[in-house]
């Protein structure tokens, strides 16, 4: 099987598309391409080569800010005075249930992508919202930490994401 990561289009499948959430689901099906349309979110989905229009899982990422006093302190210390600082936001991550092991290979696409848009705008880290305690997990297994007082936020600074990277080349 040969993967492919790309921005979501009117030619993928969104019909057939099941992740388990509801909320997830409805998102990819009737409000995805809209928000990429208004630019509001960018939505990626993977798709096998051999299967394009079948979406095997999806993410947005929009342009975000965080307030330094979130940040854990040991952080806030190397960082600049400013009233917020750029993040990128991982909004939705979802995969098909029928395409198990798809969602670690999504976080990988996310960050990648992540880590390559620094050089064109400055983002301080990745941040994602779980949507549960699942999701939260799923996160805190890559290395998220928790951001500010809400336990469904969580971040990756991007020093952390360039190691990652590294050690996966």
């Amino acid at each position: 099987m040969s993967l492919r990561f790309e921005a979501l289009a009117r030619s993928h499948d969104r019909e057939r598309f099941s992740c388990g959430v509801d909320e997830l689901d409805h998102y990819l099906r009737r409000q995805a391409r809209l928000d990429a349309e208004r630019n509001v979110a960018a939505a990626f989905v993977v798709v096998d080569e051999a299967a394009p229009p079948q979406i095997m899982g999806y993410y947005t990422l929009s342009a975000y800010t965080v307030v330094p006093d979130e940040i854990p302190e040991a952080l806030q210390k190397k960082l600049p005075r400013y009233p917020r600082l750029p993040a990128t936001l991982l909004g939705r991550l979802a995969r098909d249930r029928r395409f198990p092991g798809t969602g670690q290979l999504l976080l990988i696409d996310v960050l990648k992508r992540c880590h390559d848009l620094r050089t064109q705008i400055a983002t301080l880290a990745m941040v994602a919202e779980a949507k549960d305690e699942r999701a939260r997990s799923f996160y805190l297994k890559f290395g998220f930490l928790p951001l500010g007082t809400d336990p469904r936020r969580v971040f990756l600074p991007l020093g952390t994401i360039t190691q990652l990277l590294a050690r996966k080349a």
